[in-house]
């Protein structure tokens, strides 16, 4: 009975936009339309605006989160590959938030894939963020992307699968904390900030999602060959219940290398520090 109550209040506490969305969510583009206003705010609102003053929003879908991005002091590239979804943004999004769409050099909507779009032809090499409700099936491969581009990318946030966004934000020692984790806090600050449930959403996906903040390190670069450290990550969580010594047999260390401490642990006893340390060794006993 108590659980039934819970529930009739979550319903009425929820502020959601129309039922009816404009645009149509299609499968085969992972989408899942979030549908309450109060949610997007909280969204929007992770931005810190610390530094800069362009967003670019991955998946706008029907501009519910747009809307609360626009109300800031920013410039906003929505970039969207649903074309249904770029006419509406294009036409009726505007007509129906004029207050918020103020004129196009604040706000663009761009038609294009964001894993194979040049972002280097977007706000004149000024520094931007990137948020949004991340489609599930390619969210690991934006986050990918964003490192590749860290050093204009000073903040990131955003909807992931729950289990991602943990998986990012988790420290050593846990089974969860792997490629993602190490690679993405040896550049970044991360931060899980509230989960988010499937009944917010049009239509509702099968699991929760999470929300999370990466904030950009004052010190970007790494102490050591940044192409060897990703090898050495990929390649030791590639074999994660093997010791280092064996799962990173690939990189013919000597005798005397793997005979200390490092290598008799597993991959996920590292923290990032130690990560980079051991690429710094290798790197010098390679040369």
């Amino acid at each position: 009975m108590r659980h039934h109550k819970k529930n009739k209040k979550y319903a009425q506490d929820t502020k959601s936009s129309s039922e009816k969305t404009p645009v149509r969510a299609k499968k085969h583009l992972g989408q899942h339309f979030l549908k309450d206003e109060n949610i997007a705010k909280k969204i929007a609102d992770t931005l810190t605006l610390k530094g800069y003053t362009n967003v670019i929003e991955i998946g706008p879908g029907t501009g519910v989160l747009t809307k609360y991005i626009l109300m800031k002091d920013v410039q906003v590239v929505a970039m969207d590959l649903d074309e249904e979804s770029i006419v509406y943004l294009n036409h009726s999004f505007a007509l129906e938030h004029p207050k918020v769409v103020k004129n196009n050099v604040n706000f663009r909507v761009i038609e294009a894939d964001f894993l194979k779009y040049d972002l280097s032809t977007l706000f004149t090499n000024e520094e931007f963020a990137i948020t949004g409700n991340f489609p599930y099936n390619i969210s690991s491969q934006i986050v990918f992307k964003t490192l590749e581009n860290r050093d204009r990318i000073p903040e990131f946030t955003g909807m992931f699968q729950k289990e991602v966004a943990k998986r990012i934000c988790e420290k050593e020692g846990s089974k969860t904390y792997g490629i993602l984790s190490v690679l993405v806090q040896a550049f970044y600050d991360a931060e899980y900030l509230f989960t988010v449930h499937p009944e917010v959403f049009d239509p509702p996906p099968k699991v929760q999602s999470g929300v999370l903040r990466l904030i950009r390190k004052k010190e970007y670069s790494l102490p050591c060959d940044e192409k060897l450290f990703f090898a050495v990550v990929k390649t030791a969580f590639g074999q994660r219940r093997k010791t280092l010594r064996n799962s990173l047999k690939a990189f013919q260390l000597d005798e005397e290398t793997k005979t200390l401490n490092v290598f008799s642990q597993r991959p996920e006893q590292l923290s990032v520090d130690e990560f980079i340390a051991l690429t710094t060794h290798i790197q010098k006993v390679r040369s």
